[in-house]
């Protein structure tokens, strides 16, 4: 397989039915699932922030449940791929033209699947991060989910593009540190980890909830979500960041801050690959 491959409301396609409230308005939510021999990894979590957003957007009963026999149909095609990167969107569906939902909604899933190339479980170097101009948003009653108007996170990662980081922390509205434009930050302070809370904006990934509950706690590590300043992150021993993707990622340049050790980040790495599960 070279190119994604498509399924629209768990049928193979090449296009999308017209008009679709998520192209429209940014009506609905996602996924990104890794995929490993058709396997996705940490299934449960993106079923359960997804579920939370159904919830907060109001979306039918029944939509969830459309959605995982959609992920087995496709799943069920890609066995043979070692890796694989799958989105899974659900969208309001077409209705009539307007901002207000409809009465009757019936949501339509759409997954997209592509190859990865690399071992997945091999730590990438140290990542070249800096600081973004943009800011988050202020929004706390979509703050943790992963809805679908992703427009702030395109901006943020056309700066990383044109300035050639890997990365950009991004703060929000008050100043604070918030999260990079595709994960989840952490910084280690001896034997503590402290994360962004997200109030107002942010991603609960799935990744950092892994980290707080089961990584954290199998290396005797304390855990905090609290608020954090550019200056926390500067003195910090180490950061690190995390998505499904990626996994767990450590920062060795944040601005004109050099970072060259990174004992806890790797400790986790390999934790994280020990305990993970299907």
């Amino acid at each position: 397989m070279t190119t994604p491959r498509i399924w629209v409301d768990g049928v193979a396609a090449s296009a999308l039915p017209l008009p679709d409230r998520g192209l429209d308005f940014g009506d609905g939510l996602f996924e990104t699932l890794l995929l490993k021999q058709g396997e996705p990894l940490l299934v449960d979590y993106h079923w359960q922030r997804l579920e939370a957003g159904l919830l907060t957007l109001q979306f039918p009963d029944n939509t969830l449940e459309h959605a995982r026999q959609c992920l087995a149909l496709a799943c069920d095609a890609l066995h043979e791929l070692s890796w694989a990167a799958l989105r899974l969107t659900i969208t309001r569906g077409t209705a009539p033209r307007g901002y207000a939902p409809p009465a009757q909604a019936a949501p339509r899933v759409i997954i997209s699947a592509a190859p990865l190339q690399q071992d997945r479980r091999e730590p990438g170097s140290p990542a070249k991060v800096g600081w973004a101009d943009i800011r988050w948003s202020a929004q706390p009653l979509l703050a943790g989910l992963k809805h679908a108007n992703r427009l702030e996170q395109v901006l943020a990662a056309g700066e990383a593009q044109r300035r050639g980081l890997d990365e950009v922390v991004v703060l929000d509205q008050q100043g604070d540190v918030s999260s990079v434009s595709a994960g989840n930050l952490f910084i280690v302070e001896g034997d503590r980890l402290r994360t962004p809370a997200l109030e107002t904006c942010g991603v609960a990934g799935t990744r950092r909830r892994f980290v707080i509950e089961r990584l954290a706690p199998a290396l005797a590590l304390h855990c905090e979500e609290t608020h954090l300043s550019p200056a926390d992150l500067e003195r910090a021993d180490e950061i690190f960041y995390c998505n499904s993707l990626r996994g767990l990622q450590s920062v060795g340049e944040l601005g004109g801050t050099a970072f060259t050790r990174f004992p806890v980040c790797e400790a986790l790495h390999q934790r994280y690959w020990e305990l993970i599960t299907c």
